[in-house]
C-alpha cells in the first residue's frame, strides 16, 4: 500500500514539475514564437518578460480577512501530511509478516514480530549478551534480520557473534522453513563506570 503511494505521489510531483518547468522554459526561451504556436489564454509564461508571480498576484487577496488564515491552514494540512508521509517511510521497513512454505500450494504466514521475539528471547540467553533488539526487513519471502545487540563487559565479541550465528539465527531459519536469513549484526558494550582502587 505504502509503495503504491510513494508511487503516485512522486508521478503526481514529477508531472506538476515537469509541466511548471517546461512552461517557464518555453516562455523564457520565447519558443512560441520561433516554432509558431500559440499557447492557452490561462497560462500565465507567454514571453521573456513575464514573471511567475506579478505584483498584481502578490498583493490580490492582501486586504481580504480570509486570505491569511487560509494560507496558514493550507501549509498546516501540507507540514501534517508531509510529516504522516516521512514517519511512514521511516516504519515501513520493518516486516508484518513472513512467508512459510508449507505442504500443497498453499502458504502459511507467520507473524514478523513473533520471530523478532522469539530471536530476541533466545539471544538474551546467551553469555555475555545484556539486551538484544531484532528489526526483520525485506521481503515477505526473503526476509532479512537486523540485529543489535548490548554486550556486557565480559562478552567476547566473536564467540557471541558464532554463538548468534551457528544457534539463535540458525533455529529461527530452520523454525520458519526459511532457505536463508541473512543477518546484519551490530555489536555494542555496556558503557560502565570503573572501578576504584585503594
Amino acid at each position: 500500500m505504502l509503495k503504491a503511494v510513494n508511487r503516485v505521489l512522486l508521478g503526481l510531483l514529477g508531472l506538476g514539475l515537469f509541466a511548471l518547468g517546461g512552461g517557464v522554459l518555453l516562455g523564457g526561451l520565447d519558443l512560441q514564437r520561433h516554432w509558431g504556436f500559440h499557447m492557452p489564454g490561462w497560462w500565465p509564461f507567454r514571453g521573456p518578460e513575464d514573471v511567475v508571480l506579478g505584483t498584481w498576484g502578490r498583493a490580490r487577496w492582501r486586504e481580504d480577512d480570509w486570505w491569511w488564515p487560509a494560507v496558514i491552514a493550507v501549509l498546516v494540512v501540507l507540514l501534517a501530511l508531509l510529516l504522516w508521509w516521512l514517519l511512514a517511510q521511516l516504519r515501513r521497513h520493518r516486516l508484518g509478516q513472513v512467508l512459510i512454505e508449507s505442504e500443497g500450494d498453499a502458504a502459511a504466514r507467520l507473524n514478523g514480530r513473533a520471530l523478532e521475539d522469539a530471536i530476541e528471547e533466545e539471544a538474551q540467553v546467551q553469555d555475555g549478551i545484556s539486551r538484544a533488539h531484532v528489526r526483520l526487513t525485506g521481503r515477505r519471502a526473503a526476509p532479512a534480520a537486523r540485529v543489535r545487540l548490548l554486550l556486557k563487559p565480559h562478552a567476547e565479541p566473536a564467540r557471541t557473534l558464532e554463538q548468534l550465528s551457528g544457534e539463535t539465527l540458525a533455529h529461527a531459519r530452520d523454525s520458519a522453513g526459511l532457505d536463508r536469513l541473512p543477518s546484519e549484526v551490530r555489536l555494542r558494550e555496556v558503557r560502565h563506570r570503573a572501578r576504584r582502587v585503594a
